[in-house]
């Protein structure tokens, strides 16, 4: 498999959470739970209760990205609620630190930069993570406009990696559709975070098979 589909909770009916990633997971591969602290950005979403409520209705990956201020208070939460992966940001610091105690707890640990932030910061992580998560959008918030100048990162990341030999994934977050997934695959992304496209077009795994047709085709150039 070349590409990743990762349908953002952020955009589902939270009302029948369960529900709605029923329809995404036959054609899904991994479960995106944007946590946000209010504080680190400026909105509340979930935490490790519902992260755990969740594992109890489907046995997909769960790529936890942690939007927060303090993310080691709470890696030990979210391994024992269910998550799989974790995502902390650059821009927090001690990122050595947290992929180290995120690897020692089983997770996968991945790294996230905001669009402003310059790709420099990650450079040397790539042989130490399995997730390098490029933000689209300044994470916060759902339905926002794609910000295509960020894909530059993606293919420095991309070839630097190809350089090194590694297997670490690229991810890109926010205003994914068909169109810009196209063009994040080309530039070297493989897993795709799409909320508002999925969750607002039903049926849903129709929207996840599009948005995969479109990353496909995007790689292949």
């Amino acid at each position: 498999m070349s590409v990743w589909i990762a349908p953002s909770v952020l955009s589902a009916d939270f009302g029948n959470l369960a529900v709605e990633v029923a329809k995404v997971e036959s054609e899904a591969d991994w479960l995106h739970i944007d946590v946000m602290d209010g504080h680190f950005v400026p909105n509340l979403t979930v935490g490790p209760p519902v992260v755990a409520s969740l594992r109890r209705h489907t046995s997909m990956f769960f790529d936890c990205h942690l939007m927060v201020d303090n993310p080691a208070r709470y890696l030990s939460a979210f391994k024992n609620s269910g998550a799989d992966s974790c995502t902390v940001h650059l821009e927090v610091g001690d990122t050595a630190e947290l992929v180290d105690k995120m690897h020692k707890l089983g997770l996968k640990a991945g790294v996230a930069i905001n669009p402003e932030t310059p790709v420099d910061g990650v450079m040397n992580l790539i042989p130490s993570v399995d997730l390098l998560l490029v933000m689209t959008v300044h994470p916060g918030f759902a339905g926002q406009e794609f910000i295509s100048s960020v894909l530059e990162k993606v293919s420095v990341l991309r070839d630097e990696r190809d350089r090194l030999g590694v297997k670490t994934l690229i991810e890109v977050d926010g205003g994914i559709d068909p169109v810009t997934a196209e063009e994040a695959a080309r530039a070297g992304a493989q897993v795709f975070v799409a909320g508002t496209s999925i969750f607002s077009t039903p049926p849903y795994d129709e929207a996840c098979r599009r948005l995969r047709e479109a990353a496909l085709k995007g790689s292949s150039m």
